[in-house]
C-alpha cells in the first residue's frame, strides 16, 4: 500500500481513538463504534496499534469479544446503560430547557434499547 494511504489510515485510526476516548464521558458520542473503527483503520495502516488496541486492558478484552462473538457481557450492558441514564440524568437537571429534557429521555431510552438488543454473551 502505498504511504500516503497508511498514514492516511493511521491519522483516521487516532481520530477514532480520540473520538472513542471522548465518548466514555460524553453521554450521546459512542465508544465502541469508533474504536471499532479505529481497529478497522490501524488493521490496514499498522498492525501493531490494532494488535495494542484489542490487548489494551481496559477496552481490549470487551473489543475482540465483539469481533468474535458479536456481543456484549451483561455486566458490560449493565455498566453501560446505568452510566448511560446517571450521565443522562445530570444533563436534564443541568439544562433549564423543557424541550432539550424530553430530548434527552427520548434518547436515553432509544440508546438503552438499542444497548439492550445486542447479544448477551457470558
Amino acid at each position: 500500500m502505498p504511504r500516503f494511504f497508511r498514514v492516511l489510515w493511521f491519522s483516521s485510526g487516532l481520530l477514532a481513538v480520540a473520538l472513542g476516548t471522548l465518548g466514555m464521558f460524553l453521554p450521546l458520542l459512542p465508544t465502541v463504534p469508533f474504536l471499532l473503527l479505529a481497529v478497522f483503520c490501524f488493521a490496514r495502516s499498522s498492525p501493531s496499534w490494532r494488535e495494542k488496541i484489542l490487548h489494551h486492558p481496559f477496552i481490549g478484552k470487551p473489543l475482540r469479544e465483539w469481533l468474535q462473538y458479536k456481543g456484549i457481557r451483561k455486566k458490560d450492558k449493565i455498566f453501560s446503560v446505568a452510566f448511560l441514564w446517571v450521565s443522562i440524568l445530570i444533563s436534564i437537571f443541568l439544562v433549564a430547557v423543557f424541550w432539550v429534557r424530553i430530548l434527552l429521555l427520548m434518547v436515553a431510552v432509544a440508546v438503552t434499547i438499542h444497548l439492550l438488543s445486542f447479544k448477551t454473551i457470558k
